[in-house]
């Protein structure tokens, strides 16, 4: 990290409130045409996920080899439930991030972190621009987001809610979201119940490791 980067760190941080189900397999047609109803933006990216030493209470992350990210805990506010649609686990997370040199050409997997490979389908909503339409700095805003995610050539997918800006607008910023993706059910056999709510880090945990 430079002189320049580090006087540029962002030290207060992000604060967000948000909700993610995890499926197994491939991403149905029916699925991505039911989420295609927003506009949305495309990115492919590589994270890699620190399980080891497990620090409860955080994740850590490199966000496409070019952002540190930690994340802390700071709770559940209660359930997001939409009858006939979706329940969920809230959680409130406090977020920072910092630049990350991306590592040399041939470096392998470094022991402890778990690389994720992603196809991104992200569409913002805001009770104040529309959907669709990122707002400036803090404004709030809803990141709503479908992903195709590969771990060690096993298939899942994952939608999820995330909310930021000031603490007092997260709830009525992802209900507002929510209510908006599920005015329209979603397809049969998708189940977004809360044995499949979680975030990446408490996924990744649960899974075996090689062998």
């Amino acid at each position: 990290m430079t002189a320049t980067q580090a006087e540029s760190l962002d030290t207060k941080g992000v604060r967000s409130l948000e909700v993610r189900w995890i499926l197994p397999g491939q991403l149905t047609a029916a699925a991505a045409h039911w989420f295609g109803r927003f506009p949305a933006e495309t990115r492919m990216v590589e994270d890699a996920y620190l399980l080891d030493p497990h620090l409860p209470g955080l994740s850590v992350k490199v966000r496409g080899g070019r952002a540190l990210e930690v994340k802390m805990y700071c709770g559940s506010p209660g359930l997001l439930e939409l009858a006939g649609s979706a329940h969920g686990r809230l959680e409130s997370w406090h977020k920072w991030s910092f630049p990350h040199d991306p590592a040399g050409p041939g470096t392998s997997d470094p022991a402890g972190w778990r690389p994720v490979s992603k196809r991104r389908r992200i569409s913002w909503f805001s009770q104040a621009t529309g959907v669709g339409v990122p707002g400036p700095g803090q404004e709030p805003r809803c990141a709503v987001e479908l992903t195709e995610f590969d771990v060690r050539g096993e298939a899942w997918w994952t939608l999820g809610f995330e909310a930021t800006g000031p603490a007092e607008a997260l709830r009525g910023e992802l209900d507002a979201a929510a209510a908006l993706v599920f005015d329209q059910a979603p397809p049969g056999g998708v189940e977004l119940g809360m044995d499949n709510s979680r975030s990446y880090a408490q996924w990744l945990r649960r899974r075996p490791g090689p062998g």
